[in-house]
């Protein structure tokens, strides 16, 4: 079966040459094979399409324009419907044509419709069965790790210390943002909570800094107090 695409090679509308060009180009790159017929320089095919195309897909004015795509006698579309079978990757139930070997291509509504209730329910069914087994899967992973986390308790506080270590990070970059200050080290924390001015950002920073240990000890037991 050979496709044929009905063109004016002489069209003077911008908007046909292109149409006219993405569809051969398309054609062309996938390997699927077509031949042009010239209705601009060939009444008989102009004739032939203008008859080919069915009534309810012409215009008001009741002469179609070009491109028009038919699979030897069977009509399939113009540019609008060969666009959107393109879209929704239906291209090859669209020109008619059975997809190549190894292609990813969705079925049309009709062919979907079409198809036996069995191998539906088939589908249906596979599509659950690969649900539930994803879903058994990642809880059996959940509860790997889980036990990977019970029987390494150094594992546990080394996690545990890095999630504080990353959740004091994160409290001194917004305190001390919400203060109009810099983020004052670890390391000189204690120096400054001793130096700063009462009520001053930095005294107020410290404050809130021992607060969050406080919640933190409280919160793990002063198992894996973090380095802050």
């Amino acid at each position: 079966m050979v496709i044929k695409v009905f063109v004016a090679t002489s069209s003077g509308s911008i908007a046909i040459r292109k149409k006219q060009q993405e569809v051969v180009g398309f054609l062309e790159a996938n390997k699927i094979d077509f031949k042009e017929f010239d209705i601009a320089g060939d009444e008989d095919n102009r004739k032939w399409m203008r008859e080919n195309v069915p009534g309810e897909k012409k215009p008001q004015n009741g002469i179609p324009l070009p491109p028009q795509i038919f699979n030897e006698e069977q009509y399939c579309g113009d540019f609008d419907s060969f666009f959107s079978a393109k879209e929704e990757n239906i291209i090859y139930s669209f020109l008619g044509l059975a997809p190549p070997p190894g292609s990813k291509v969705t079925k049309s509504p009709e062919e979907a419709s079409s198809l036996p209730d069995g191998e539906v329910a088939g589908e249906a069914q596979s599509t659950t069965e690969g649900t539930e087994k994803a879903e058994e899967s990642g809880e059996h992973e959940t509860q790997e790790e889980g036990d990977e986390d019970a029987g390494d308790p150094a594992g546990s506080q080394e996690k545990d210390e890095e999630e504080g270590e990353t959740a004091a990070e994160e409290a001194r970059v917004i305190l001390a943002s919400r203060l109009g200050i810099e983020p004052v080290p670890p390391e000189l924390e204690g120096k400054v909570l001793t130096t700063a001015p009462q009520g001053s950002p930095y005294d107020i920073y410290s404050s809130c800094i021992i607060t969050i240990r406080l919640t933190w000890i409280y919160q793990h037991g002063n198992k894996h107090n973090p380095v802050w």
